[in-house]
Parts: C-alpha cells; structure tokens; sequence
C-alpha cells in the first residue's frame, strides 16, 4: 500500500446538518491525534439547501484530511454511500452521521480497538436512548435478529468495516440498514461495543416512524434475497411442485367420481387444469432463474478477480 494512504477513514453523509460539521470535524481530528493514525474524512453533502456544503468546504480548507463531495439534489444515504465509500482509502472504514448524536472522539477509539482485535466489522450500541423513534428500531432490530439469527442490539448505528468486506456487499435503495446482515451473509465475523447516545441539539431528524412499514418491507425483501437468490429453484419449484400435486390430486379425484358416475365437475377440471399450467410456469420460472444466477456466479468470481488484482497492485 502507498505509503501516504490514510489506515483509517471516516465516512459522513449529511443532509441539513448546518451547524453540526464543524464540531464533528473537530472531534474526529482529535479522535486521530489521540489514536495517532493516519486518517481522513470523506463527506457527502446530499442536496443539502441550507449552509452544510459551504460549512464543509470552509472546514475542508483548513483540515486538509477532509474530502468533500456533493450531490445536486437529497439521493439518500445509500446513494450517499455509493457515492463517498468508493473515495475513501484506508483499510479500516467507520460509517458516522452527521447529526452528533455519536461522539466521534469517544466512539471512534472504541471502535477501532474492536476491530484490531480481529473482528471485521463491529457495530456500536446505543446506550441510553430516549428519543420517539426508538419503538421503531427496537421493532427492526427484532425482527432482524429473528429472521437472520444475527445477535446484534443495534442494526443501523455507527460501525466500522474492514476495508474489504464493503467491497463485497451489494448496495441497493436503502440497503444501508443492512450492512451488519448483509456481511454476516457473506460470513464476515462481527461485534458490538456499547457507545454513549447523545441527543440532537443541532437540526432536526430525517427519519421518522413513517419509515417503519418500509423498513419491514426492506427486511422481507432483504430475507428473500438471501435465502433464495443462490438456490431460486427451492422458491419456484417448491411453490411449482404444490400447485402440480393439487392439480393432479383434483384430476384423480374427479376420474373416480366420473367412474362410479358422480356426474362429471366441468368448472373444476378446467381451474385444476389452469393450476396445472400455473405449476408448470413456475418450474420454468425456477430454470430461467438458475440460469441467471449461473451467469452471475461467473460475474461474481470474475469481480473478486480484478478485486484481487487491485490489493496486489495497492502492496506494492
């Protein structure tokens, strides 16, 4: 790796946090000074349209660790991260918001001595919590836990990553909630630490409890993804498989009532035989997938590939 590559990178989306990122700087400087590593701050100013841009690039001057990088109009956090994270260098990468609700010079060390204990990510804690969103995350995060068996307290707070494991996750809409799933998926080892809450006193939030029902969504979708995406034969095909064996279940039954002369079900031959091709679709459905997924698997080896390439080129 080049010698002037930071080890450590801060990534900040920020939206209408005017006010807030001059202290969050600060903070994070001191965080560096007081860990003594070589660090940077790589900061996306989403569509802000108060004064956080200007207030980013006056700091950005005189901290010359600080990146700053803008979008035109507010794309979200995810889209913030698609834009930001492939900026950031260090092999140690810690996701902040921008709101100060997280003390970056507390939390920061906090986390970074987690990872160097061997972990590749760790996720920090919420500890005493009181705002009005807190039934909606404590909602999430069980439902997450539950459905992914991933023993975390907080899904969607600050954490830090060793560098590869964000390039091997996929970034959908609003798949920034995910990060901690979707690298347990990827058999990624993971950790908590608890870390102090610090109510806004700057600006206001941007997530309400009206995120709540799409989030759910999210998670369904997340879930499905997971569980079927490499094996789309187990979905289609089960669910193919059922609708066969009722339809030919209602065959057989109606050619013995037509054989000890029940009378002939005409209505019911003909729905048993539209769930018979309905069966059959979804079979065909289940070979297209697996085919698709086939092509992705080569995509995928072929990225790991060139990733590869990319970290031999990066040691020299």
């Amino acid at each position: 790796m080049m010698s002037d590559s930071p080890h450590l990178s801060i990534f900040i989306p920020a939206h209408n946090e005017e006010g807030n990122i001059t202290p969050l700087c600060e903070k994070i400087a001191r965080a560096f000074d007081a860990l003594g590593v070589r660090g940077e701050i790589v900061l996306v100013d989403d569509g802000s349209t108060d004064g956080t841009l200007a207030e980013a690039q006056r700091v950005a001057a005189r901290l010359p660790f600080l990146r700053v990088l803008h979008h035109r109009k507010r794309w979200g956090k995810t889209e913030a991260m698609r834009t930001g994270l492939p900026h950031c260098r260090g092999q140690i990468i810690m996701l902040f918001d921008a709101d100060l609700e997280a003390d970056p010079e507390e939390d920061i060390p906090k986390l970074f001595a987690k990872i160097n204990e061997g972990y590749d990510v760790v996720a920090g804690w919420r500890q005493g919590r009181r705002d009005r969103k807190i039934i909606a995350s404590k909602f999430a995060n069980f439902v997450s836990r539950h459905l992914f068996g991933l023993r975390v307290h907080d899904m969607n707070w600050i954490k830090a990553f060793r560098r590869e494991v964000l390039q091997d996750i996929p970034l959908r809409s609003d798949w920034h909630r995910y990060l901690l799933i979707l690298a347990a998926a990827q058999g990624y080892t993971i950790a908590e630490v608890p870390v102090n809450y610090h109510p806004r006193t700057i600006g206001q939030s941007k997530y309400g409890i009206e995120r709540l029902p799409i989030s759910f969504l999210d998670v369904l979708v997340v879930w499905f993804l997971l569980t079927f995406s490499r094996r789309p034969m187990l979905f289609f095909g089960g669910i193919g498989l059922a609708i066969v064996t009722v339809s030919l279940s209602t065959f057989a039954i109606l050619t013995v009532m037509y054989l000890i002369n029940l009378g002939q079900r005409r209505p019911i031959f003909e729905f048993a035989g539209v769930l018979l091709l309905v069966g059959v679709l979804f079979f065909v459905v289940g070979f297209l997938a697996e085919l698709i997924v086939s092509q992705n698997e080569r995509l995928d080896a072929l990225a790991a590939r060139l990733r590869e390439l990319e970290r031999r080129d990066e040691s020299r």
